[in-house]
């Protein structure tokens, strides 16, 4: 591989909606999506592999703690709170353009609550809060002016 080709070398001032975005589906998966174990390691490598977008499928756990995994099957659990941890940790390693969280969400009210906590608590700043309007997509922020940042869509 030519090294010059890991480098974004687009212009990354465009409004997000421009733009092809790398993508994971059941990121938290390590094998097939019925009987497979979930890993909070799979987020890791998924961003490191350059994905910026990964999907969080986020169901009602014991004791009030959300957990992750995929419903109506017999893969393992992990908690919402280990996810989020890791992806903290691995987001902006291999580039700092933003990463996508692409919720699926299963959980109650409490739960939901829960989830919005630890997201508040574990990505701080790097959370993007602002409220971005859906009518007019040439309104939408580009890459370039969300760097570092972790956007939410549910």
């Amino acid at each position: 591989c030519n090294p010059l080709h890991g480098e974004v070398h687009q212009d990354m001032g465009q409004p997000l909606c421009h733009y092809f975005i790398a993508s994971s589906h059941n990121t938290y998966l390590s094998g097939d999506q019925l009987l497979s174990q979930s890993r909070p390691e799979m987020y890791a490598r998924a961003l490191q592999a350059g994905c910026r977008c990964v999907e969080v499928d986020c169901w009602d756990g014991p004791d009030g703690e959300p957990v992750v995994h995929h419903g109506y099957t017999l893969t393992s659990k992990i908690l919402f709170r280990d996810v989020a941890e890791t992806i903290n940790k691995y987001a902006f390693i291999k580039n700092e353009f933003p990463v996508i969280l692409s919720i699926e969400n299963h959980c109650s009210i409490q739960q939901q609550k829960k989830i919005a906590q630890y997201m508040k608590e574990i990505f701080g700043d790097k959370l993007d809060l602002s409220s971005v309007s859906t009518g007019d997509p040439k309104q939408l922020p580009s890459p370039q002016e969300l760097r570092g940042k972790i956007l939410v869509k549910v």
